[in-house]
This record gives C-alpha cells, structure tokens and sequence, in this order.
C-alpha cells in the first residue's frame, strides 16, 4: 500500500505525474527515445522547456516581456551565491527567519556586506518579524517565504523601494500572491512544482541591469537567459516534470482553487493540534506556515505510541527536523485532504487512548 507522503521534501506528487512521467521514460510522445535519453538540444526538448516557461509565467500571471524564467542546478543552495554574486554591489538586506536564511546569508557574505535588517532569532524562529525597518540603501532585500523547519510564513510581504528578492522553495505556486512585486524568486522543485534536480528562478529583467560584477560563467544570471538554460546541460526529466506539474495545477482550477485546498487542508490539522490537549503547536498562530505544520506532543503523553500508530496507517514523514524535533507535517500541493483526514483521526485516537 502506497504511503501517505508528509515528507518536507521530496514531497508528493499528482498522479498525473506519475502516470505521464512513467510513460514517457519508457518512451516520449512516439519519439522512440526515452525522456531520460533525449538530447536536451533536441526539438522535443526544446518544446518541453519552453511550454515548462510559459506555464510558470501564466500560473504566476507575469509578463513574458518583463521577466525571464530559468531551470538551473544546485538547489536553493546555490542560489544563495547566485543572488550575491549578481547583485550584491555594496550593501543587501536579509530577514533573518530560520535556517535557510541563514545560509543565504552565509553565502552572501563572501561578495560584499550583509545586514540583518529583521530577525525572529530570539524566539527560536517562532514568528516573523513584523517591524522591518530598513534604513540604509540596499542593493536588494532577501526574504525566505516559507520556513519548512520552523513552520513560519509570510503572511505580509515587505514594502521596499529596493529590489526583492525570495526563497521560495517550499510554497512556491500554492497561494495567490502578486508574483510581480519580486523582481527575482527561486525555487527547489521538489516540494511543489516538481522533481529534485531543478530550481526554477524567476527574475525581471531589468533586475539583469544591476550586475555590474565581473563573476564565474556559471554563477552569472545573463549567460543562462541568453543561453535558455541550456548554459550547461539541464536536467532534462526534472524539468518535463515541473512542465507535467504546471499543467497539473491549471487542470485543477489554477493557483486560486491550489490555495483554497492548501488552506483547507491547514486549517483541518490546526484546529486539531489546537482543541486536542495530547498536542501543541510550535509557532505563533498569526505567522503559522499552511505548507509546514509544526508541533510537539505534551509531556504526559507517549510520542512512542504516537509514532507506530502512525506508522502502522502508512504515515511517513512526520518527524520534526532534528534541529526543532517534535513533529512536521508537509502540506504541499499534491497532499490530499482525504490523507489530513486520515492524520487527524489518529491524533483524535491517541487522545482517547492516552
């Protein structure tokens, strides 16, 4: 019996994706050649990615003639650097709200100065920050929108005169936001638009303007636009299934009926965690993340029973991060409300039970 997926990432994925991917290893569209053995300079793939940009403009609803969409490799991670080596001139501004911002800005620091101009640091990333104020004159102001670690997300995005710029990895495309207020976003697939192996960014064009560094081939934006991508070679089945996903999302009723079935699905894991006196959630209830459910089992009861009860109705992937522990369940796109009802219920079993 196939497992109820609440992993962080990789996450769960559409049928759909299954069902074609599956196919089109064996063979792509009668081509004769497998997805996995095409050449990624191939007509056919050049099809693939150019369908996979245009979707992921048309989901977020951004101009074709503003802004630029790119499958790159190295994770968020690389991105980190990416950002930087591109654009940080003088000064950049980061919010610090977890873990991966704190990477990102680690990262940073190798091209030029970095300021925290806001930080939930002192409550354990609990919250998000509230009073950014930013006083200096910054190349661009970075933000992690969603925090897959601590359970955080942002709810209000900040106002700046600066350029933004977002770690999107792990709410990407499951909420409608006004996507243009960004002028660069990236994004790890594996959690809501695809497979490992890609990450897709998104940027404005004008934003290309600001790179006046000289850097490496590979870290510098402007040479994998003008390449389409195809700078180095891509991960070819990685993006046919963010393109495979994309469609999967505007077959379902786009970001809007996304957004309502995420946070329905939410809503039904907190209002348990809330009323069920076995459980208590981890982060502020006014910046709770509905990607990432986090929380923790109350000192009288037995996370042991807990644990194979779970395990025992297929449910995988629960465990907190070793950094937080406790408890995180993934709420991702392809999470099913039928398999939260499931969870839901042996929450309430356990609490009979004791």
């Amino acid at each position: 019996m196939k497992k109820y997926n609440f992993n962080a990432g990789p996450s769960a994925l559409p049928n759909d994706v299954f069902k074609y991917s599956s196919e089109a290893i064996k063979e792509l569209d009668q081509t004769g050649l497998s997805i996995l053995e095409i050449s990624h300079r191939s007509e056919k793939f050049s099809e693939i990615i150019c369908k996979a940009k245009h979707l992921a403009l048309e989901i977020s609803g951004l101009d074709n003639n503003k802004y630029e969409v790119l499958f790159l490799q190295g994770g968020a991670s690389h991105q980190y650097l990416m950002v930087a080596s591109n654009f940080l001139n003088n000064l950049a501004g980061y919010v610090n709200t977890g873990t991966w911002s704190e990477k990102a800005i680690a990262e940073a620091k190798y091209y030029g100065n970095v300021i925290e101009v806001a930080s939930s640091k002192d409550k354990n990333h609990t919250y998000i920050p509230n009073d950014i104020q930013i006083l200096e004159d910054l190349d661009y102001l970075h933000i992690t929108s969603n925090n897959t670690i601590f359970g955080t997300q942002f709810h209000k995005f900040p106002d700046t005169n600066f350029p933004l710029i977002a770690d999107m990895s792990s709410d990407i495309f499951s909420r409608k936001i006004n996507f243009s207020n960004f002028d660069l976003i990236y994004a790890g697939a594996q959690k809501n638009i695809g497979a490992a192996g890609v990450t897709m960014v998104i940027l404005k064009r004008e934003l290309l303007k600001k790179n006046i560094r000289k850097n490496p081939s590979i870290l510098n934006y402007q040479n994998h636009v003008d390449k389409q991508s195809l700078y180095n070679t891509p991960p070819v089945f990685s993006i046919y299934t963010c393109m495979l996903n994309m469609e999967w999302i505007l077959k379902s009723g786009g970001i809007e009926a996304i957004e309502k079935k995420n946070i329905n699905k939410s809503k039904l894991l907190y209002n348990e965690i809330d009323k069920n006196d076995s459980f208590y959630g981890f982060v502020e209830k006014s910046d709770r993340s509905i990607m990432n459910v986090t929380f923790g089992i109350n000192n009288n009861y037995n996370s042991e029973k807990f644990d194979k009860m779970c395990s025992n109705n297929n449910i995988h992937g629960i465990k907190g991060h070793r950094s937080v522990g406790g408890y995180r369940v993934s709420l991702y796109n392809a999470i099913t409300i039928d398999s939260v009802k499931i969870l839901v219920e042996i929450m309430q079993k356990f609490n009979k039970e004791g």
